[in-house]
C-alpha cells in the first residue's frame, strides 16, 4: 500500500530525530530508555523455548496498571503473557506490579521493536504469539499490518477513542490517502469501553466492535499500600490534601495557590499538601517551583525511610511525590485527593483508583480521557468536576472543614466503581470466543 510506504519512509527519515528526542528525555529523567537496544529492532539473542504467548503491548504506566487484572485473569487461564512497553517507566511498573509472575516465567517483559515493518516482523517470528491485545489505543501502522498479515489476530482491548482523536485519525487519512482507516479495518475485534467510544471506533474502520468496559474499573486495590497511608496519616495527625499526577503547566497553577492559602493555625489544622507529579523528569522543576515560592517541603524519596521524618514533617507545607508506584499509599493518606492532568488540556489521569479506596476526588474541566467515566460519576455523586485549579483548592479546604460531606462523596465514589467492575471477565470471555471460532472442528488452525 503506497500510503504506508510513504509513512514508513517518513518515520525512517525522522528517526534520527526521534533516537535524539530519546537520548534527550533519558538525560533529563535518568529513566533508561535503551532507545539503541537490540530489541528495540527486533533482535533477540536469546531464543523463544515457550508455547505461543498472548502479546499484550501496554505502553506507558496507566495501560500496565489497566491491563494488570487481564494479565493476570490470562495467566488463571493458563496463558503466557508476553508484555511489551515503549517507555521506561511502564516497564518499571510492569516489573512491579508484576514481580510474581515474572518471577515464575509466566510474564516475559520486552520493549515493543519501533514501527518499522522489518522489525515488527522479527519480532513475530522471534516469539510466534498466537494473539496480540493492544491496550487502549496503541494502533500503529506496521505493528497492525504486519501482525495481521502473520495470521495473528489483532484486539484492541478496553479500548477508547475520543472525538479529538477521530478527528485527528480524519486528517491522517487525508494526508495519507486512508492510512489510519486501512489500519483500524485490520483490527480483529475492538472491545470499547463505552458505546461513543465503540461508534467512533466503526467511523475509524474497525468492522468488530463488543462494549466490554473500562478494565481501569476492575483495579486490584493494594490493601497493604492504602492501610500504610491511613497509618501515616493518623501519626501525622494533620489534613491531608494529595495533588496527584499533574501534567506539564499544572504544577504552575498549584503551587502558587498553595503559598496563596497558607494560614497561622495550630499544626494540628494546617494542611499538609502532597504534590506528586505524572513523569518523573518534572520532579525537579516541580523542586524549583516550590523553592521560588518559598514554600517549606521535602521530597518523599528522602522522607519514606526515615524514622524521623514524623517530626520533621510538623515544619512542613509541601511533600513532593517524587517516587513511582505509591499512589495507593498517597491516595490512603489523603482526606481529599484532587486528580491532574484534567486542569491543562492534557485529557485527564485515571481518578478511579481514588475513588476505588474512598477518597472524595476533584478533577477539573478537561477529561476527555475519561470523559463518559468523568460524566457518570458526577451523575452519582461520586466526584466533583470544577474550572480551575483555584477552585479545586477552595472545594479541597471546604471539605476539609465539612469532613461528613467528603466521607459521603468518597463512599459514594467506592460504591460507583464496584457498580462497574467486570471488564476483564467480558474480555477473557470474548477472547475465548474468538479463538474458538478461529480453530476448526478438525482442531487445525484456519
Amino acid at each position: 500500500m503506497l500510503a504506508r510506504w510513504i509513512y514508513s519512509l517518513l518515520l525512517i527519515m525522522a528517526a534520527p530525530l526521534a533516537l535524539g528526542l530519546l537520548m534527550w528525555r533519558r538525560r533529563a529523567s535518568q529513566d533508561d530508555w535503551q532507545a539503541l537496544a537490540a530489541e528495540r529492532f527486533g533482535f533477540y539473542p536469546q531464543p523463544w523455548d515457550g508455547a505461543p504467548p498472548i502479546w499484550i503491548h501496554a505502553v506507558s504506566v496507566g495501560e500496565v496498571r489497566a491491563a494488570a487484572p487481564l494479565i493476570k485473569a490470562l495467566i488463571l487461564k493458563g496463558d503466557t503473557v508476553l508484555l511489551t512497553h515503549f517507555t521506561p517507566t511502564g516497564r518499571t511498573e510492569g516489573q512491579r506490579l508484576l514481580a510474581q509472575e515474572i518471577h515464575d516465567g509466566r510474564v516475559r517483559q520486552q520493549w515493543v521493536p519501533y514501527d518499522l515493518a522489518s522489525a515488527m516482523c522479527r519480532f513475530l517470528n522471534h516469539f510466534q504469539p498466537r494473539l496480540a491485545l493492544l491496550v487502549e489505543r496503541e494502533v500503529w501502522p506496521n505493528l497492525v499490518h504486519t501482525t495481521h498479515m502473520a495470521g495473528v489476530p489483532v484486539v484492541l482491548v478496553s479500548a477508547r477513542l475520543s472525538e479529538r482523536s477521530l478527528t485527528q485519525a480524519v486528517w491522517i487519512n487525508r494526508l495519507f490517502g486512508g492510512l489510519l482507516h486501512d489500519t483500524y479495518g485490520e483490527l480483529e475485534l475492538a472491545l470499547a469501553q463505552t458505546p461513543e467510544d465503540g461508534q467512533r471506533l466503526f467511523d475509524s474502520g474497525v468492522s468488530k466492535i463488543i462494549i466490554s468496559g473500562n478494565l481501569k474499573f476492575d483495579i486490584d486495590v493494594p490493601l497493604v499500600a492504602v492501610e500504610a497511608g491511613e497509618h501515616w496519616r493518623t501519626r501525622l495527625n494533620r489534613p491531608v490534601i494529595t495533588i496527584a499526577s499533574t501534567r506539564e503547566g499544572e504544577d504552575k497553577l498549584f503551587v502558587p495557590l498553595i503559598a496563596a492559602n497558607l494560614k497561622p493555625m495550630p499544626a494540628g489544622e494546617r494542611p499538609l499538601y502532597i504534590l506528586i507529579p505524572r513523569h518523573p523528569q518534572r520532579f525537579d522543576d516541580a523542586a524549583r517551583l516550590l523553592d521560588a515560592h518559598q514554600l517549606r517541603y521535602a521530597r518523599w524519596s528522602m522522607l519514606a525511610d526515615d524514622p524521623q521524618s514524623d517530626e520533621a514533617l510538623k515544619k512542613q507545607d509541601v511533600v513532593l511525590g517524587d517516587t513511582m508506584g505509591e499512589l495507593p499509599f498517597f491516595y490512603g493518606v489523603a482526606d481529599v485527593a484532587i486528580v491532574g492532568g484534567s486542569f491543562e488540556n492534557h485529557g485527564g489521569q485515571n481518578f478511579i483508583e481514588a475513588c476505588a479506596i474512598g477518597t472524595p476526588v476533584i478533577v477539573g474541566p478537561h477529561t476527555r480521557n475519561f470523559a463518559h467515566a468523568v460524566q457518570g460519576a458526577v451523575a452519582a455523586g461520586a466526584l466533583v468536576q470544577v474550572k480551575t485549579a483555584a477552585q479545586a483548592i477552595e472545594r479541597a479546604l471546604l471539605w476539609l472543614e465539612d469532613p461528613d460531606s467528603a466521607t459521603t462523596v468518597g463512599l459514594t465514589g467506592k460504591a460507583w466503581v464496584s457498580d462497574h467492575v467486570g471488564a476483564t471477565k467480558r474480555i477473557v470471555q470474548a477472547l475465548t470466543e474468538l479463538e474458538a471460532v478461529r480453530v476448526k472442528p478438525s482442531g487445525l488452525a484456519r
